[in-house]
């Protein structure tokens, strides 16, 4: 069952048990064991994959398809190649000594550090635990002085590829939730059965989805998952059947809406926005969502802003007047 998106089944009071273990860990200079426990638990976050290609980035986001589309390869290719600009830039401040923490670290130590923080996350929300910022710092023992960069670079990783906000719910102890993006409730992974979960598949379908008019052809939307190494037909370690996820299980989740294109011959199918994606999130959400993967405002996108900006006044239109009908109702039975 995924974990509910405004109550999640945390309590603070497990964040002091979970330092406790901490601590055990601290004083038994075990942290390897730590990792080990959370590797072998679950797959390891895409990173290794050699799949999805190198996609260039247009300098220029004019053309929403090809936004849409640079912004999945942006979000799902490998944790090297997402942190290249940044990485290099880094190697020129320390190189210049520019800064005041500026020091030599090799690239690659940090990007491990980054992927084993990622999957000690996905471990942590699979199990439907707290995650404490003394247990991170178990992960990447020997680069705490790197914590908040590391932090900050698994969180978004959590974001883009998997659909899930790390939040910080209690500041005194530091412990930290995971919430399944956009108000969406739904994150893929079966009761009781092993997985990842596949929430950021979803929202960026949604979004290829919403940035092609509202409705995408198969076609369409199997080309921008090829750029991050998903096919159809090629079974996945971390999705599975990748056709059965988005054919069957979206749309039996009524995510997705899978239906033939009118007088198409030979047959073409094509996907919309389910019942419970229209009721869950906006097309505001998911155009900020994929705007932010970019590194672009949504604004930048007049017909999409306009339509998702339309849509809001819609949805607040009507929450207004289910309340004056509310209002009315309870006022007639006094």
């Amino acid at each position: 069952m995924p974990l509910p998106q405004k109550s999640p089944q945390y309590s603070c009071d497990r964040c002091l048990p979970a330092r406790s273990v901490t601590q055990g860990l601290e004083d038994a200079d075990d942290s390897k064991a730590l990792e080990e426990t959370c590797l072998s638990s679950h797959p390891l976050m895409p990173g290794t994959s050699k799949e999805a290609p190198s996609v260039g980035i247009p300098s220029n986001p004019e053309n929403p398809q090809s936004f849409c589309s640079s912004s999945i390869a942006i979000a799902t290719t490998s944790t090297s190649e997402l942190n290249e600009g940044s990485d290099s830039q880094e190697e020129e401040d320390s190189t210049s000594g520019a800064g005041p923490d500026a020091k030599n670290v090799p690239v690659d130590a940090l990007d491990k550090m980054v992927a084993l923080l990622v999957d000690f996350m996905l471990f942590k929300y699979l199990k439907k635990e707290l995650m404490t910022k003394a247990d991170t710092k178990i992960v990447i023992k020997g680069y705490e002085e790197h914590f908040a960069e590391v932090f900050l670079k698994a969180s978004e990783r959590m974001e883009m590829v998997f659909g899930l906000d790390v939040k910080e719910v209690d500041p005194i102890n530091h412990c930290y939730a995971f919430f399944i993006k956009l108000g969406l409730t739904y994150d893929g992974v079966l009761h009781g059965k092993e997985g990842i979960p596949k929430t950021g598949v979803l929202i960026l379908i949604l979004g290829v989805i919403f940035m092609k008019g509202n409705s995408a052809t198969e076609k369409e939307v199997w080309e921008v998952l090829k750029l991050t190494g998903i096919y159809p037909g090629r079974k996945q370690s971390l999705f599975g059947d990748p056709r059965k996820l988005i054919t069957q299980d979206f749309v039996k989740g009524k995510y997705l809406e899978y239906r033939r294109v009118a007088n198409s011959d030979p047959a073409q199918f094509e996907f919309l926005w389910g019942s419970r994606a229209h009721a869950e999130t906006t097309k505001m959400k998911v155009l900020e969502f994929l705007a932010k993967v970019h590194g672009t405002d949504p604004s930048s996108f007049p017909s999409q802003y306009e339509e998702a900006l339309q849509e809001e006044e819609e949805r607040t239109r009507a929450r207004m007047s289910a309340m004056a009908i509310s209002t009315s109702v309870a006022t007639a039975s006094l």
